[in-house]
């Protein structure tokens, strides 16, 4: 009874083993992979493990995008490549490019962009960085289309999950970007 549970047991092992084995190998062949693009501006594939890095990414002539292919990395690059901006802060958390401390429509420094608050007089528009800091290290994305009651994002490293909706309120001539997740607030050039 005992060698006929302990065998059970290895070849269940052996079995998980073998297809987590092949899970990571599948995995690895996807990640660097092109998924999306925005302004010309390409999205690749972190992989299943969001919180993996592949290594450091510059641009030729030297500027820090970030770790590969993690959300910080594509709004940087988008940023560089498509608005030719360069921040003037290169590193920090995605959670770390909102500034809670300045006021609506302030400069922050750190990133060179105009801030607003989640509930701004200011709408969100097309290629605005909208920052959520809602979990240890935040996410960011870029702002794609804006319409009366929703804007859409495109974003990296959200398993593959590349665009998103999100709902937009206005209120008393204020703007809050809403369901299913509620950024800080957005930044702009």
């Amino acid at each position: 009874m005992k060698r006929t549970r302990f065998k059970f047991l290895l070849g269940s092992l052996l079995s998980w083993g073998a297809l987590l084995g092949v899970l990571i190998l599948w995995n690895d062949s996807r990640v660097g992979g092109v998924l999306d693009s925005y302004r010309g501006v390409t999205v690749y594939n972190n992989g299943l493990l969001f919180f993996r890095s592949h290594g450091r990414n510059y641009s030729k002539d030297g500027y820090y995008f970030g770790q590969k292919w993690q959300c910080v990395e594509f709004v940087k690059r988008f940023y560089y490549q498509a608005k030719n901006h360069r921040m003037p802060d290169v590193m920090g958390n995605a959670k770390n490019f909102f500034d809670e401390s300045l006021p609506d429509g302030a400069l922050n420094l750190r990133r060179g962009l105009a801030q607003y608050h989640n509930g701004s007089i200011t709408k969100p528009r097309p290629d605005d960085l909208l920052v959520f800091t809602d979990t240890t290290y935040g996410h960011v994305g870029i702002v794609t289309r804006v319409g009366e009651n929703s804007l859409e994002i495109i974003q990296q490293n959200i398993l593959g999950q590349t665009r998103r909706q999100f709902s937009l309120v206005a209120s008393n001539g204020h703007y809050f970007v809403t369901s299913p997740r509620e950024p800080a607030g957005w930044l702009r050039q």
